[in-house]
């Protein structure tokens, strides 16, 4: 398993980040301001557009160790060399997806009910992003809305570190840490923002306060 810091990750969408280069511009804002992982996802992209923003995006977040993660394209991520993929139900199996990525990149697995979670094999993905939270309009196709409580029954049962997402805000660190989050995953939490570094700050603090709080109830419940 390849252990990644999930506390603060962001997907990045062009329509909401105003395309190529204000996908460039909110990620590298983010990663100054707290945020530990991007996702490129440009799902009505062209694949060259995807390697090319990929490429520009691995350089620009290296200097702050931040990993990027390709949504859906195991090939993209194996040419541009990132470090991680993303995949949904739909795409690649991970076992497809590990034949093009390799073993030492990071996999990453969204899944939405207790079937999913079920299914999903720790020897091939690293890590799972649980959702929708909320219902999204920056996903369409995803499923109906589980809410704190359905989310945290589906992280009791988790096999491995997970993300919470779907309509995601700083304001619900503190619950979704509470429920099981190893991170949070955001949207338009932070792209599209008046400023997406401001907005990536608040989004760390709260999300290193939530991790303070729960850090402390777990030692205190191991005082005999």
């Amino acid at each position: 398993m390849h252990a990644i810091d999930l506390s603060v990750y962001l997907v990045l969408d062009p329509d909401l980040c105003g395309g190529f280069r204000g996908m460039i511009d909110t990620a590298l804002a983010a990663a100054q301001n707290g945020a530990t992982v991007v996702q490129l996802r440009a799902p009505k992209w062209k694949k060259r557009a995807l390697a090319e923003c990929a490429r520009e995006l691995k350089t620009g977040l290296a200097p702050f160790h931040v990993p990027l993660i390709i949504n859906d394209h195991a090939d993209v991520c194996a040419a541009v060399k990132a470090d991680g993929l993303h995949i949904g139900q739909e795409d690649l199996s991970p076992a497809d997806a590990r034949a093009v990525i390799g073993p030492d990149c990071i996999l990453g697995q969204s899944v939405s009910n207790a079937a999913e979670l079920k299914a999903v094999d720790v020897g091939l993905v690293d890590h799972i992003g649980i959702g929708p939270i909320y219902s999204t309009a920056t996903k369409t196709d995803a499923g109906p809305q589980l809410g704190i409580e359905g989310f945290a029954k589906l992280a009791s049962h988790k096999p491995c570190p997970v993300v919470a997402i779907g309509s995601v805000k700083a304001t619900m660190a503190a619950e979704l840490f509470a429920a099981g989050a190893d991170g949070l995953a955001v949207v338009s939490a932070i792209c599209g923002q008046p400023d997406p570094g401001l907005a990536a700050k608040q989004l760390a603090q709260a999300v290193f306060a939530a991790k303070a709080a729960q850090a402390k109830l777990s030692s205190c419940s191991q005082i005999p």
